[in-house]
């Protein structure tokens, strides 16, 4: 036991020993030791400042996470019925425009269409004058249009034989006018014609 005790005392003489010595090191080792503990400092901060970082990036990337697939796809929906619906309705409305039907060339060969059928009944009576009044050598008889107007055309049957071809003719420009058609003036202009050239016979045979 007294061994034992004697022991420890001389390893703790040595111990102390050893701590003044290290105590009373010149300046100069002190610095190396300062010098040799600065880098891990500077290390230790450099490490931190990274990690900071890393924390800070990881955070922002967190904050912008992508959206989820279903409300993709409802916002992508909603795009294309928004975009669609006036592009349908521009092809509606292009289908089907607005046509104004009686303006001034529509009026225009209407003027003239029953003006020249007027004429050509007009002229078509000199026939029955004549026959009336027993001429010869001119024309005394409906021979062109006789299932119209008769062998021997009346006033009343020639007038109403050109009401009904002006009207016929404007109703059915009206008619195709009205339903786009582009040959809308065709029965205006055909009535126009046939009446002309009957009227141009009429004063060359019958006048």
């Amino acid at each position: 036991m007294l061994k034992s005790v004697c022991a420890y005392l001389r390893d703790m003489t040595k111990r102390n020993a050893l701590m003044d010595r290290n105590k009373k090191a010149s300046p100069l080792q002190g610095a190396v030791a300062a010098g040799s503990r600065k880098p891990t400092s500077l290390m230790r901060t450099i490490l931190g400042t990274v990690l900071a970082m890393l924390a800070m990036v990881t955070t922002s990337a967190a904050a912008e996470l992508p959206e989820a697939p279903s409300n993709v796809m409802r916002m992508s929906n909603a795009a294309i019925i928004v975009g669609t619906v006036p592009v349908q309705s521009s092809k509606i409305a292009a289908a089907s425009p607005e046509v104004k039907v009686f303006d001034k060339t529509f009026v225009s060969l209407a003027v003239v269409s029953t003006g020249s059928t007027f004429a050509d009944s007009y002229t078509t009576l000199f026939a029955r004058q004549n026959w009336l009044a027993g001429k010869k050598g001119v024309c005394n008889v409906e021979v062109q249009s006789a299932y119209l107007y008769g062998t021997h055309p009346t006033v009343g049957r020639a007038y109403a034989v050109a009401s009904a071809k002006s009207v016929g003719s404007a109703f059915a420009a009206y008619y195709l006018r009205k339903h786009h058609s582009r040959f809308w003036s065709l029965p205006l202009v055909a009535n126009s014609v046939m009446s002309l050239q009957g009227v141009g016979q009429n004063m060359a045979t019958c006048n």
